[in-house]
């Protein structure tokens, strides 16, 4: 083999590890939240994004991107959309959390296993891309899923609904944003952490909130926060850079299926035939859609 070639090996190999380690730790990361149980969503939210910041921080200077910060915020045309992608994030962390703490991860999974199928549907109605066969099949499938749900609960699964929403307007937003991955999240963090500093400082006035009156066991936690969303979100970089997109859009179902077991086997969250039946026309519609990419990647090839 040639020495370009064991680079390019070596580079598959370090992107499959970062890709695997990053999704694992999406997988695993409502265990962490499930400590902070006494702590409402908002407030969790408000010290991810404070602790995000410095984390976010202290990543991009060692990785050389400050100038590449620096340059983004000199754009008001970015700044706005990282305001705007910032929102949505914001929004889908909150309910992420509060679907952990409430014992609803179940509902939190359903909603990332949509989230690619959300993402076609917004480049269609969006950016204009056509829906292949395969594509439509696979949301027909996914929404009959969500619809099972509804029939059951009585009412819409919202959660899985907002989590898949979100996060699928996220990708969209950041993909047409001219700002490199690492300074966008660097800069998202730094318009959401002066309005979670604020909230904390209320909190503080008020003589509420868990810094200062939690347990140093809690407080440590709550500054995890920041790392705990940093570094698997720097790990997705590593990945994307060296590994196709069809090998990412295959490891993103690590995540949602490390939250299902969760939910089930460790939390004890119900599984009973009816979500059974919903889980499974999500996972039919999954195949489809990656079955319909291969053939398709398969021809441009």
């Amino acid at each position: 083999m040639t020495p370009a070639g064991e680079g390019d090996a070596r580079a598959r190999r370090d992107g499959w590890l970062a890709g695997v380690t990053a999704y694992a730790l999406w997988g695993v990361v409502p265990v962490y939240w499930k400590q902070l149980g006494a702590a409402p969503a908002v407030e969790v939210l408000a010290h991810r994004a404070v602790w995000g910041l410095g984390a976010f921080a202290l990543i991009a200077a060692a990785a050389g991107q400050l100038a590449a910060v620096r340059a983004a915020l000199r754009d008001r045309k970015v700044v706005a959309t990282m305001a705007l992608s910032g929102a949505l994030l914001a929004v889908n962390w909150g309910t992420f959390v509060y679907a952990v703490e409430t014992d609803r991860l179940l509902h939190a999974s359903l909603g990332y296993f949509i989230n690619p199928l959300v993402s076609v549907a917004l480049g269609t109605l969006v950016l204009g891309e056509r829906l292949r066969r395969g594509q439509q099949v696979a949301i027909a499938l996914a929404a009959a899923g969500v619809a099972v749900l509804a029939w059951q609960a009585g009412t819409l699964p919202w959660i899985a609904l907002v989590l898949a929403a979100t996060f699928g307007a996220y990708g969209l937003v950041r993909k047409t944003a001219r700002v490199p991955a690492l300074a966008g999240s660097a800069v998202e963090t730094l318009i959401m952490a002066p309005i979670g500093a604020a909230y904390l400082v209320a909190l503080a006035a008020r003589g509420d909130g868990l810094l200062g009156h939690a347990p140093a066991s809690t407080t440590a936690l709550l500054v995890g926060t920041g790392v705990i969303t940093a570094v698997p979100l720097v790990l997705f970089t590593v990945a994307a850079r060296r590994l196709p997109l069809s090998t990412i859009g295959f490891l993103q179902y690590l995540a949602p299926t490390g939250q299902l077991v969760l939910a089930v086997a460790v939390y004890a969250e119900p599984f009973d035939p009816g979500r059974l039946v919903a889980f499974g026309l999500i996972w039919a519609a999954l195949a489809v859609f990656t079955a319909s990419a291969w053939r398709a990647r398969a021809r441009r090839a």
